[in-house]
């Protein structure tokens, strides 16, 4: 049984390392074609639609976690760009990575991969907008960022590689983290348990994963190979994907960050907003 599942991690480690080393430097040294800059203008441009659009974009092309993506937000509200914006930008970034929808489509499947994107946008969208017109931008305090640079990059494959590798760093433990967990259930959990006990007659577990993927922190790069292996087990869709959305959205480390820019009724409807998106994206996914 611990041979197999050895082997079961070695499988999966060796496939995730290879595609995230792949992807990886591709998208690295495709980064060089972003004009940052005209992102930027049509970010803070009086058009919130296509304002929204591009915060998305800037969301995809930054590989951000939940924590890393808060001194961008903070740039973002000094420089007066609209709320709702930084909003979308902020609920979008940690969930809308290029690399790990590659692979999220090569495991999982490119019909769930687009669904999943589609999905966590349009719910980032909604939720800055909603946010907004709510009055929550009285919430923001006033706070000085140091240490922040935007850098302009240029076509290097040399660059491209030591980004890659930096990226591997600070990512890759996570990889061999989710590969280790899936490997261990692949082996030890019983196939039988898990779609009895969370499979699709279970709805009621959605809400739950949404709110326990909060507290347990695994960043999305963990939870892809581990989502592979509970589907395989017979765990419905619904609730993986709502432990997915929740765990990668917001995490206890970002909350506390949060505090430092935003007054408490915001953050607590930040906490609100991602385990909603989580919860009603759960029950889509629970009925494709």
């Amino acid at each position: 049984m611990w041979m197999d599942t050895f082997q079961s991690f070695l499988s999966i480690a060796i496939e995730l390392s290879i595609l995230f080393l792949v992807i990886s430097f591709v998208i690295n040294l495709l980064q060089a074609y972003i004009p940052y800059e005209k992102v930027e203008k049509y970010l803070g441009g009086k058009n919130k639609g296509i304002g929204a659009l591009f915060a998305l974009l800037f969301a995809f092309v930054t590989p951000f976690c939940s924590c890393s993506t808060i001194p961008v937000v903070v740039n973002m509200l000094k420089k007066k760009m609209p709320f709702s914006i930084v909003m979308v930008f902020l609920f979008s970034s940690p969930v809308l990575d290029p690399t790990i929808i590659t692979i999220m489509g090569v495991l999982l499947g490119w019909k769930v991969t687009i669904l999943y994107t589609i999905i966590t946008a349009v719910f980032s969208v909604i939720i800055g907008f909603a946010l907004e017109a709510l009055g929550f931008e009285k919430s923001v305090k006033n706070v000085v960022m140091s240490g922040y640079q935007k850098e302009t990059k240029k076509f290097d494959v040399k660059v491209a590689l030591l980004e890659t590798m930096n990226l591997m760093r600070s990512v890759y433990p996570y990889l061999l983290l989710g590969a280790a967990i899936g490997a261990v259930i692949h082996g030890l959990v019983p196939t039988n348990w898990i779609a009895s006990t969370f499979g699709s007659d279970n709805w009621w577990i959605v809400p739950i994963a949404a709110v326990v993927g909060i507290p347990l922190y695994i960043r999305l790069s963990s939870m892809i190979p581990i989502s592979q292996v509970l589907i395989a087990k017979g765990m419905a869709l619904g609730p993986v994907m709502a432990l997915m959305i929740s765990s990668a959205g917001a995490s206890l480390p970002e909350v506390v960050l949060l505090k430092s820019i935003f007054k408490k009724e915001l953050v607590i409807m930040f906490v609100l907003s991602v385990i909603t998106m989580s919860t009603i994206s759960g029950f889509i996914f629970y009925l494709v």
